[in-house]
Formats: C-alpha cells, structure tokens, sequence
C-alpha cells in the first residue's frame, strides 16, 4: 500500500489536465473554428452567440469522441485493480495502455507530413510517434483541415457579397452598404440549403 498515495496523486494531477485534452486532443479545435468561421462568413459576428457556438461544437466533440471514450472507460475498469496499491511503474504501464484508444484517434487523424515535420523538429526517431510529436502534430492538422473547410465555407458568401455590391453600383445605390443588404440573402442561402444541418454532419464525417 505504500504507492497508493503516490498513485491517487498521479490521478488527481492527470484529472487536473482533463480541459486542456478536451481542447486539444479532441475534435474540439477544428469544430470550435469551422463553425466560428461560417459565423463571419455571415457578415454577422455575434449571431449566434459564442456560447452556442462553444456548445454546438462541444456536443458535437462528444458524439464524434464517444467511442474513443468508451474504449478508454473500458481499459479504465479493466485496469483498475492494479492501481490500487501499486507503484510508479504499474502506473505509468496502465496509463500507457489507457491512452492507446486517444492516441490511435489522433494518429487517424493527424496528416503523415506533419508527423514527420515534428519528428524532424524535435529529433525524435523515426517509425510510431510519441506523445511529443503526435500532439503538436494533430493540433496542427486539424487547424488545416478547419481552415481549408473555412475557405470552402466563405465562397459562396463572397461570391453573394460581390453580387450584390456589383448590383448596387449599377443601380447608383452607393449610400447603402453591401453588407448589409447582402446578410439575408445569406441567411436566405443557408436556411435553403440547410445550411447547419450539412456543416455539422460534415464535421462528423470527417472523422475517421
């Protein structure tokens, strides 16, 4: 029994670390900035409000990491009975084996170049990534991915803007802004097309 405090403090110090793994090694990151993206791409920063899009990209995080957490419980009940009590090295052969279900999810969807790049940059061997490599390594393909899908996303937006600022210069209207004459032709756009309902099972799809 002489690990077990050792043990509990190992886990209160990893539970402590849990925000910043459900920011960074979920699908939290490229949710959290396509849906902030496709806000602007409205011309209306605030609608909707930063907590529906913090939520909407939360509950989605946890539909796609579901089965990832699943596993992770699993490995968690499996394993339990060994911590209890034991020393520093069960404790980190247990973590390592815990955190294989999260780290296969990231390998999935963590782009080889990248891997590679960070490998190089940290002088890590060659072959399956560590920790150290494969975290920045995820983080910065899944900001990729988000801004390519945010590119994709503005398009038909700035293709609506330059409509109707052209309209408008035709017409002599130059008092009247653009913008503003354009916002619900884009909210027409988006509800027509269903707009939310594609973009969020896009984001869901996109997930290996």
């Amino acid at each position: 029994m002489s690990g077990a405090p050792a043990t509990w403090m190992a886990i209160l110090g990893g539970l402590s670390l849990l925000p910043l793994v459900a920011v960074l090694l979920t699908s939290f990151v490229k949710l959290a900035v396509v849906l902030s993206i496709a806000r602007s791409a409205f011309g209306a920063p605030q609608v909707p409000p930063n907590a529906v899009v913090t939520g909407l990209a939360l509950v989605l995080s946890l539909v796609i990491m579901a089965p990832v957490a699943s596993e992770t419980a699993t490995r968690i009940e499996e394993t339990w009975p060994a911590l209890e009590g034991g020393s520093i090295g069960t404790l980190v052969a247990a973590a390592s084996d815990i955190g294989k279900p999260l780290m296969d999810f990231l390998i999935r969807n963590t782009r080889e170049d990248h891997v590679r790049s960070f490998q190089h940059l940290l002088r890590a061997e060659d072959g399956a990534p560590g920790w150290a490599v494969l975290v920045p390594a995820y983080v910065v393909s899944q900001l990729q991915e988000a801004f390519r899908m945010g590119f994709v996303l503005f398009l038909p937006f700035l293709v609506l803007d330059l409509l109707v600022g052209s309209v408008l210069l035709s017409l002599g209207m130059h008092m009247l802004s653009p913008a503003a004459v354009a916002l619900p032709f884009k909210l027409l756009l988006f509800v027509c097309a269903d707009g939310w309902e594609l973009l969020c099972s896009g984001l869901v799809g996109s997930y290996r």
